[in-house]
């Protein structure tokens, strides 16, 4: 990536949404500009799982906001990303659907793991470097991510529905504090991150930090009180619990670096921290610097450097699931090839526009499920795509490449509902073929084959030799037509009529 390369991140917590624009310069970002609104989406989501009207609202607003300071960025310059509480809404594709478009970029849910990954890189990265193992700890506004991790590397990552907004809501709902609801809180908290005790013990870390706006918030109150700048401890903890209910609620808390937009909330951010300090016996914590929106910042760089997390992720999915390497690349270099003469024919001729990296890894994937059973195999692989957490991929990427290892043979039915996506449909069908086409687990010839596309049908060409040299192939080929004339899509393959000798066509 060059230097002076503008990016930009846009995160939409549970209380507030955050734009980052930062500039690549010799291996580091440097920090053009930051936004942050107060949106409070998280206590827009009723008990139902739905954003209320005036929660998409208000976030619809401030999304508009940042998109005319993103004007004019390219879209492989900005990632937008959203956490619990778009991961809880129900009525959540609503939200997006509108948002992406005001924003004017694609916004991404992403699962708590990848949060905590994303979050783990920008603290990272803002630190010194060090050989030390680090304990990450980030309370958001409706979940809080944990992650153990050494230099720039995670090694464990867990993500909890715990948060300052959610608790705050739950527990002190009327912003009102008593020592009672106070022990609830921390008891409750206590129990939803109990399991964390066997994947972070106090043996696997030297050094704790926290990070986002929780850990800052707090931070910042006990400096104001003269603990040491950008360090929480136990003391300071026992010390602001007292204040709360000295001040018995959020509206009489009048705390020196208490900003006004976290009196609401601090509640249960402290209830969560007080928790997570006695359940991992911290005796202090650290403050990182960067998060969530750093940590997508460097994950852009990475990815334009090749240092893209997907590609080890996929690489240990094909491990762990003992994918047959070779055909997994004759497939996915065939599907890549057909996938790109289908685009050349339509006049497109830009790099970037000629790859699909999600079909390239889907075709990477597509036998994983042989492992569980050969039967059904397709059903087993986009299951388990589906349903994990995979370290760089967000929910939709996820979803995009689960349904395009279902839909690899087969009947077209079980995935109708994506075959309205013109880009997905001509993805699916380049992979549908290419598992034809090497179904000898061979290299396909690819003499005379030519993939066309046009908005209303696709076709297949090949010579009369091809056709006579590979029946099976042609055969399968004919069988794919049937499959595609069952939807409103129409697939054709062509076998060309061969050529009169000039003798006989006197």
């Amino acid at each position: 990536m060059q230097d002076g390369t503008l990016l930009a991140a846009v995160d939409l917590g549970s209380n507030s949404f955050r734009l980052e624009i930062g500039r690549h310069a010799l291996g580091h970002i440097e920090r053009v500009s930051y936004t942050k609104e107060m949106v409070r989406q998280g206590a827009g989501l009723d008990e139902q799982k739905r954003l209320t009207p005036e929660a998409m609202q208000r976030g619809w607003e401030c999304l508009a906001r940042f998109g005319e300071r993103l004007q004019g960025f390219p879209a492989q310059h900005v990632r937008a990303v959203a956490t619990q509480t778009l991961r809880e809404a129900v009525n959540r594709d609503e939200f997006l659907s509108r948002g992406s478009e005001v924003l004017g970029y694609p916004i991404s849910v992403i699962s708590g793991p990848e949060e905590a990954r994303l979050i783990y890189q920008g603290a990272a990265y803002s630190l010194p470097p060090s050989d030390e193992k680090r304990l990450v700890v980030d309370i958001g506004g409706r979940s809080t991510e944990l992650i153990l991790g050494q230099g720039y590397h995670t090694r464990q990552v867990a993500s909890f529905p715990v948060g300052s907004v959610s608790w705050s809501l739950r527990y002190f709902p009327d912003g009102a504090f008593s020592r009672a609801s106070l022990q609830t809180a921390q008891i409750a908290a206590q129990a939803v991150l109990e399991e964390a005790l066997n994947g972070f013990p106090r043996s696997s870390w030297d050094t704790a930090y926290g990070t986002s706006g929780t850990a800052n918030a707090i931070a910042e109150v006990l400096h104001a009180h003269g603990e040491p700048d950008g360090l929480i401890r136990r003391e300071g903890l026992q010390w602001l619990c007292e204040q709360l209910l000295a001040a018995q609620n959020a509206a009489n808390l009048r705390l020196p670096g208490l900003k006004e937009d976290r009196r609401a909330v601090v509640g249960g951010g402290v209830a969560a921290l007080c928790a997570i300090f006695e359940l991992l016996q911290i005796p202090e914590m650290r403050i990182a610097d960067g998060a969530l929106r750093q940590g997508a910042l460097r994950d852009m760089v990475q990815h334009q450097e090749h240092h893209d997390a997907r590609r080890v992720t996929i690489g240990a999915l094909m491990q762990r699931f003992a994918a047959d390497a070779p055909q997994a690349q004759r497939v996915q270099a065939t599907a890549a090839r057909l996938y790109e003469q289908a685009k050349r024919y339509v006049g497109i001729t830009d790099p970037l526009q000629l790859r699909a990296p999600l079909l390239e890894w889907a075709c990477e994937l597509h036998e994983i499920g042989c492992l569980i059973s050969h039967n059904d195999s397709h059903h087993h692989g986009a299951y388990v795509l589906q349903h994990s957490d995979i370290a760089g991929f967000t929910q939709s990427e996820l979803m995009h490449m689960s349904a395009l290892v279902l839909g690899q043979r087969g009947k077209l039915r079980k995935v109708e509902a994506y075959l309205g996506d013109n880009e997905f449909a001509l993805q699916l069908l380049s992979l549908r073929l290419a598992v034809l086409l090497c179904h000898a687990r061979r290299e396909p010839d690819f003499r005379s084959l030519q993939l066309r596309a046009k908005p209303d049908k696709w076709s297949l060409r090949a010579s009369p030799d091809w056709a006579e040299q590979h029946p099976q192939s042609a055969y399968l080929l004919n069988e794919e037509v049937q499959q595609w004339a069952r939807t409103a899509r129409v697939f054709q393959f062509k076998v060309a009529q061969p050529k009169l000798e000039a003798a006989g066509a006197r």
